[in-house]
């Protein structure tokens, strides 16, 4: 046996009765993959849940809108269509200021604190939205619920970020992207139900919908608060040996995390990084689809020919279809470490449908077209994030990128308010299938440029050419490969 096999076999066999080894040896240490698999279920058991229904909750109070509209608040409120438009568009305005700030804030203000605050806040405001009378009561409503759900996803993928390594996070992004559609789904049969108490307390069924959803929310930062630790790794349910193998993991991806010191350098990297731009394009195509798919999809399908109760009712299977295939296409990506083509995969299956929803009189294809729709509607946002996540290190610079990239893809919110603004919606779906064809030759060029950059940095390791690059640290260093 070699010298080095003998250091390896060494490595290998450290095992938690070692718990002071140095960070040097730590980092070739060779984690028991039985042992390490046990763990995740114990990570995912604990921490997955708490993340989806806080997501859950969050995209059911921003979408209810969509909603309540066919069950009569415009009406309650003396709303005309186009202020009512506008209220589902304002909402974005100060989502999308505060997106960035808030992902970078979370390392300061602690993942609990924020987590827990802006919960606290968004639930309250929700239940006002069920006693508001006006349209201009809306328009500050919409405005409040945009300022505080603005950090939640950056910050809850942050955190993934903390808890799981690279080629685990597709996966667990998809659980929280899948609670969007879940939500609409379970936004769909909320609402059924809860439209069978009009007139119960003097209050209109639409009322209720937002009182009952903002109590829920209201749950969801009592479950944050004592489940969501501020360290992963010293969490209250693990074990020693779980403590050590969660120390391990952390140095492992030392380098991925980067330095615990807020940088100007890193916030400048991460604004001129190209990988930004074309994934903040892509994303503000997919979130045309996201946006104007699930806040007037029971619009949509009431403008197609069913009453405003079977409208909502019919909503659920697109939405527990669409969750589905996120989710197996995530693990498939994870898996595979291939993003890109997934991407273009399923984006395929949204032109389609959009295609179906144009130029198709019959009803039956039109709703088999909203499958289709779904199908791109969640895993095209969802994928498209992870890929952002997995390739940009070290922290700071990952969390303003993911950030700004959330920040341009939420404008989408805005246009979408504006492009789905009257019966059959012509203009909106026409918009959401050429946001699906530009994105596809975006993602293309993503994919060829993390391509060429694997190829320089092998170039640049095996010394065939000089590293003049000015950024070599985090995700550009030579030993960091891009997964495209």
């Amino acid at each position: 046996m070699s010298d080095n096999d003998a250091q390896k076999d060494h490595v290998a066999g450290l095992e938690f009765k070692d718990p002071d080894t140095s960070v040097a040896d730590i980092e070739d240490i060779a984690l028991d993959p039985k042992k390490e698999r046990k763990l995740l279920i114990k990570l995912d058991f604990a921490f997955i849940p708490i993340i989806m229904f806080t997501y859950l909750s969050c995209f059911l109070d921003r979408t209810s809108i969509g909603n309540v509209k066919v069950a009569g608040m415009p009406e309650a409120i003396n709303a005309s269509d186009s202020e009512f438009s506008t209220a589902v568009s304002i909402f974005y305005v100060t989502y999308v200021l505060l997106e960035a700030p808030w992902a970078v804030a979370m390392k300061k203000l602690t993942p609990r604190n924020i987590l827990t605050g802006l919960c606290i806040v968004w639930s309250i405001v929700t239940i006002f939205t069920g006693f508001i009378e006006n349209i201009a009561a809306l328009y500050a409503i919409r405005l409040i619920l945009g300022a505080c759900e603005a950090g939640l996803f950056p910050c809850l993928n942050l955190y993934l970020t903390m808890v799981y390594r690279r080629e685990e996070q597709a996966k667990r992004v998809s659980y929280l992207m899948s609670c969007a559609a879940i939500s609409g789904a379970v936004g769909g049969l909320l609402a059924y139900g809860l439209l069978q108490m009009d007139g119960i307390g003097g209050k209109a069924g639409w009322r209720w919908v937002y009182i009952i959803e903002g109590l829920f929310s209201a749950v969801c930062a009592i479950m944050i608060w004592f489940g969501l630790p501020n360290d992963p790794a010293n969490a209250y349910f693990l074990n020693g040996e779980e403590k050590w193998m969660m120390r391990v993991r952390n140095e492992q991806r030392r380098k991925y995390m980067g330095s615990e010191k807020f940088s100007w350098e890193e916030m400048r990297n991460a604004v001129l990084d190209p990988k930004l731009a074309m994934s903040s394009i892509t994303q503000f195509c997919q979130d045309i689809l996201l946006y104007g798919f699930s806040t007037f999809l029971p619009t949509i399908l009431q403008s197609i020919g069913y009453n405003s109760l079977m409208s909502n009712v019919l909503t659920v299977p697109v939405y527990c279809w669409a969750a589905i295939v996120f989710i197996a296409v995530a693990v498939c990506a994870d898996r595979f470490s291939k993003f890109a083509w997934f991407l273009i995969g399923v984006n395929i299956f949204g032109i389609i449908g959009y295609i179906l929803l144009l130029a198709v009189s019959n009803d039956a294809v039109k709703y088999f077209a909203t499958y289709l729709c779904g199908i791109a509607t969640y895993a095209g946002v969802g994928l498209n994030i992870a890929w952002l996540n997995v390739n940009v290190a070290p922290q700071y610079r990952r969390a303003m990128e993911l950030g700004l990239q959330q920040t341009v893809g939420n404008i989408a919110g805005i246009v979408s308010g504006q492009v789905y603004r009257k019966s059959p919606y012509v203009l909106g779906n026409a918009f959401s299938m050429g946001s699906l064809v530009v994105a596809q030759v975006v993602i293309g060029v993503h994919a060829l440029y993390l391509h060429r950059e694997n190829s320089v940095k092998e170039k640049i390791e095996s010394g065939e050419i000089e590293d003049t690059r000015r950024v070599r640290s985090g995700d550009a260093a030579v030993d960091f490969k891009y997964h495209y």
